[in-house]
């Protein structure tokens, strides 16, 4: 990247041309000092901080109030993408060496789902602004089945001229598919694990209106926005010039409907992985509870690529890692949302130091990082497993889990609402996790052993505050005859009359049924068990209206056929 003067008097007239021309520009001041980079981080897109050099990138909503500001900037010569190489057809972009038309990309996701329907199920997330589709893949060795197995999530190209990613999710999608049942631990994480690939996750940035990867190819989505800067945020709300855009409101909620356990977020511009925060929340902690678990991950990740890649690839910063804040702040990125208001572990993973990687250079983008990416969803299977039930019931209870004098800034972690189970990946050592529940006295069960790349089972039991003598009363469901085998009639209390969700749940903690009826007070429902294997089941019923649900827990005996 080179770097030229405009003259004085045309320089403003120069980037608001570039801008109209390209949909964007990008600039670069001298390091202006904490508080002023503070006011440029809520204004506008700051890509990245070097040699006490800002360089950020300006689209039509922001241009105007950068010149505005008078800063004393350069412009920065475009990147030509005379190396984004589109392919002829679906064969020669499944050899990974160009780029797929977007009209390409759509039928391999699709392809990839009737190929392997025993491995794969696509998902739509949403549609952008311009209509196109934000895809995800969910690869499991059960894909038609929500079953309770940590859940994980790649995405890639949330700034559409960022591409590398774009073809190395793809890759590795087909990569675990095509291995699935030749290579062990391709097989392990498709078992044990629920793996999410998003390969494109701003498709009007990529593609503006057109087909093909061109020169329009650009950061921001059809309106302008940085939707690494889009996301709700603790400290910068939404206002009239900062709106919540349509694919940020798709992706937050296909994010809190999944909860990932750990996700990443694939950039390029630079070669790091960045770990949270992106903003210090906590100017006295500054940094995440977990942060020495963090940065472990992010080291395995980049002294992975160390081994297989060459020599200077991804050792900026602290030889390949940094802490987000340590390296420049910014507000609204997705990877703090996760972290912060999902409880989510999410790090920010920049590619390659060119936006656009070039399709000569795609096969040697995947020889450097295949073995990081096995690795890093590999993470979630180790860490401390545990399930939380009543101590009476056995019936899964949701519940709060945290270490006392270690957590702080939404840290803590859930156990599922179904299922009652949770997963917190900490540090190796002895932890003392307290579990709080409404309705239920604190628990704690104090040296749990963490090891590393291992992991912890834990079965916990909290007492309902209520004893269970008390609990028995006529407002429980009853439900008879139970034990059964092909039908159970289900006596609900008058406040579910109405429309009843009835939702049962195995010891797993898999979902095996989710459907609706309608209730009268007074009728008993009838429960069909004829698709159930034999065991213990939890049952939850739930009016539509006004939330209210109860449990209650049947076994089912198996049938003889």
């Amino acid at each position: 990247m080179t770097i030229s003067w405009s003259q004085d008097t045309n320089k403003d007239n120069q980037l608001h041309n570039l801008v109209i021309e390209y949909r964007q520009a990008e600039v670069t001041i001298p390091y202006p000092g904490s508080v002023v980079m503070d006011i440029l981080t809520k204004n506008v897109s700051i890509t990245s901080v070097k040699d006490k050099k800002v360089i950020i990138n300006l689209s039509p909503r922001t241009i105007d109030w950068f010149i505005a500001g008078n800063f004393n900037y350069l412009i920065l010569d475009r990147e030509d993408n005379k190396g984004i190489v589109s392919a002829k057809s679906i064969i020669q972009v499944m050899d990974w060496q160009s780029y797929p038309t977007y009209s390409q990309y759509d039928s391999i996701m699709r392809n990839f789902a009737s190929a392997y329907p025993s491995l794969c199920h696509l998902d739509t997330i949403g549609k952008s602004i311009n209509g196109k589709y934000v895809l995800a893949l969910k690869i499991s060795d059960n894909p038609s089945l929500n079953e309770d197995e940590p859940k994980v999530f790649y995405s890639s190209t949330i700034h559409g001229d960022e591409t590398g990613g774009f073809v190395l999710m793809l890759h590795f999608a087909d990569y675990l598919l095509k291995n699935y049942n030749l290579d062990t631990r391709v097989k392990n994480l498709v078992d044990n694990l629920e793996i999410w690939i998003n390969p494109l996750a701003n498709p009007d940035g990529t593609y503006g209106t057109g087909n093909a990867i061109s020169s329009s190819s650009t950061r921001y989505n059809a309106n302008g926005y940085d939707l690494n800067r889009n996301f709700p945020d603790p400290v910068t709300p939404y206002t009239s010039s900062n709106i919540e855009q349509k694919e940020t409101i798709d992706m937050v909620r296909f994010m809190r409907k999944h909860r990932f356990v750990i996700s990443a977020n694939f950039h390029a511009g630079d070669e790091v992985v960045n770990y949270p925060w992106d903003y210090f929340y906590n100017k006295k902690s500054k940094y995440h509870a977990d942060n020495t678990w963090f940065k472990s991950i992010s080291r395995a990740f980049a002294d992975t690529v160390h081994v297989y890649g060459p020599a200077g690839y991804m050792t900026e910063l602290d030889n390949g890692i940094t802490f987000g804040a340590d390296w420049y702040s910014i507000t609204g990125g997705r990877q703090d949302f996760i972290t912060w208001n999902l409880q989510g572990r999410e790090v920010t993973i920049e590619l390659d130091v060119n936006k656009e990687t070039p399709a000569a250079q795609l096969t040697l983008l995947w020889q450097y990082n295949w073995r990081s990416l096995m690795g890093y969803l590999e993470n979630a299977l180790y860490g401390i497993h545990g399930l939380v039930k009543d101590a009476h019931t056995s019936v899964p209870v949701p519940a709060k889990v945290f270490i006392s004098g270690h957590d702080v800034d939404s840290s803590q972690v859930y156990s599922d609402t179904l299922s009652g189970s949770f997963i917190r990946m900490l540090a190796p050592g002895a932890w003392n996790l307290t579990f709080s529940a409404k309705g239920y006295h604190d628990t704690t069960i104090n040296n749990v052993q963490v090891v590393a790349r291992q992991r912890t089972d834990l079965a916990v039991e909290m007492r309902s505050i209520t004893s269970s003598i008390d609990s028995v009363d006529s407002e429980i469901p009853l439900l008879f005859p139970n034990p059964a085998s092909s039908f159970i009639m289900a006596k609900l209390p008058e406040k579910l009359s109405g429309k009843v969700n009835i939702k049962i749940i195995s010891q797993s903690g898999m979902k095996v049924a989710d459907y609706f009826k309608d209730f009268l007070s007074g009728y008993p429902l009838e429960i069909d068990l004829r698709g159930l294997a034999g065991g213990e089941y939890t049952i939850i019923f739930k009016n539509t209206a006004s939330g209210i649900l109860y449990r209650g827990r049947i076994v089912v005996i198996g049938r003889s056929f």
